[in-house]
């Protein structure tokens, strides 16, 4: 048998977490093969902790082979010791009156510090996926505290729009969701976020050709993806909680697969007309596990070139607001 690998994951008795960890515990994130010892973060209150405890029992009644052991903890120092995966579903929700800007600095002391408690204490080959909202600017700040690790540890997902885009355009064509592909989302993980309808493929043609509607495509198509999440609140009166952690395992177990090819929120590098340092969404390809490169072959025509400079505004503007927070 592999040896254990440790996988810290804060929010841990949270909708996502709670919907997470024991598909996690199960193999799926990380294979049938490997065995794996979780390291769970909660606040450090009565409450949430009780919780916690609760999840664990559960995760334990479940019997996995693959699960060793368990750490229950609201010591980010502790949780992330050792760890080979760092995955930050935890954040501060956007309550009632709440102004954007005001969750990006609550959210932005909290990844200040675990970026801070990563840096410091998880395995010299951690990776850090960041879901907590709003993942792309929380990534950069958690980013920017580490001295040891190199920015290309760290990534945001985009996976869950990916995924909603795929469904919508599988849907749309009557077809089978294993037949659309090349569908990357671009930029920030929000309702500006451009899913890329322009590259996209269904059964290997054009997807604008197969759906054959370029107006619902951009009308409909698009802001039906950006703005799932708030639908799916409507509908249920929670947010995206089971749909959040699928594509938490999505996001990880490709970037653990050698030529995978995903959607995930990276700094930019300027690349696809992002400004310099945000994390944007953008395709990459699995080269080895947990190390990927950018693709960047993809012409963006005058319509979505359009769109990527509004998400990239947003991120700018994200990350003016943060910036006396950035390392």
């Amino acid at each position: 048998m592999k040896k254990p690998i440790r996988v810290a994951v804060t929010g841990a008795a949270g909708n996502i977490g709670y919907a997470l960890v024991f598909r996690i515990a199960s193999g799926e994130m990380f294979g049938k093969d490997q065995p794996l010892i979780l390291q769970l973060l909660e606040i450090p209150v009565e409450g949430p902790q009780k919780a916690l405890k609760g999840v664990a029992m559960e995760l334990e009644d479940c019997a996995f082979p693959l699960l060793q052991d368990m750490v229950l903890t609201g010591d980010a120092n502790v949780a992330f010791k050792d760890a080979n995966w760092c995955l930050l579903v935890g954040s501060k929700p956007r309550g009632p009156g709440m102004e954007r800007a005001d969750l990006l600095k609550d959210n932005g002391k909290i990844f200040i510090a675990q970026g801070q408690a990563i840096d410091a204490v998880a395995a010299d080959d951690a990776r850090v996926a960041v879901v907590g909202n709003p993942c792309n600017t929380n990534v950069m700040i958690a980013a920017s505290q580490a001295k040891r690790l190199t920015a290309d540890r760290f990534t945001a997902m985009v996976r869950l729009d990916e995924n909603r885009g795929r469904a919508l355009l599988a849907r749309k064509a009557g077809v089978a969701i294993d037949e659309v592909s090349d569908l990357f989302i671009y930029g920030n993980h929000s309702p500006t976020m451009f899913a890329d309808f322009t590259h996209a493929k269904i059964g290997g043609k054009a997807a604008a050709e197969v759906i054959g509607d370029e107006a619902w495509l951009k009308t409909e198509y698009l802001p039906a993806v950006g703005k799932r999440g708030a639908a799916v609140i409507e509908a249920r009166g929670q947010s995206s909680a089971a749909s959040a952690a699928n594509a938490l395992v999505d996001h990880v177990r490709d970037l653990t697969t050698v030529g995978q090819v995903h959607s995930a929120a990276v700094n930019s590098e300027g690349r696809y007309g992002f400004a310099e340092g945000v994390w944007a969404g953008m395709p990459v390809r699995t080269t080895a596990p947990g190390t990927y490169e950018v693709i960047t072959g993809f012409e963006m025509d005058a319509f979505a070139k359009s769109k990527i400079a509004l998400t990239n505004d947003e991120l700018v503007g994200e990350r003016e607001t943060v910036k006396d927070m950035l390392g």
